[in-house]
């Protein structure tokens, strides 16, 4: 996964209805997609273990610290010095990957390992972004 060093703002406002009956309300993505803003980073999938939950390479991961990790969640960790994004099984201590091509990870008591946060929502972009382009290396997802 790659962090992406831009912050989470950006307001779109509905374009006119050809239909009179209808009326346009303001959307703002800052605040449909990030719930605890002090609180949220951006990064961006790579490879392809968490496929089968819907989440590609290249996708936009947002992560929120302010959530209680819970059994089953996708999250962002720290595992012995890389970024990965898998699933949580806090009850048998696993991360998991969400395809077939990828075993389960035990996580060790002496495994260096932090929860860094909760992924909540998944972006796909169709067209390759400029600001993606730009930016730290990627780690395994």
């Amino acid at each position: 996964m790659k962090v992406i060093p831009i912050s989470a703002s950006a307001g779109i406002t509905g374009f006119e209805s050809p239909a009179a009956d209808y009326k346009q309300l303001p959307l703002s993505l800052d605040e449909l997609l990030v719930e605890h803003p002090s609180a949220t980073f951006i990064g961006q999938a790579s490879g392809n273990s968490m496929q089968n939950i819907g989440i590609f390479d290249g996708d936009i991961l947002i992560v929120d610290r302010h959530v209680s990790v819970k059994n089953q969640d996708v999250i962002v960790a720290n595992y012995n010095g890389c970024f990965v994004c898998k699933i949580i099984d806090t009850y048998r201590r696993l991360l998991l990957s969400a395809s077939d091509e990828h075993l389960p990870v035990t996580i060790h008591e002496y495994d260096q390992f932090s929860v860094e946060g909760v992924v909540v929502r998944s972006i796909r972009c169709h067209r390759p972004s400029p600001l993606l382009t730009k930016g730290a290396g990627r780690s395994e997802s």
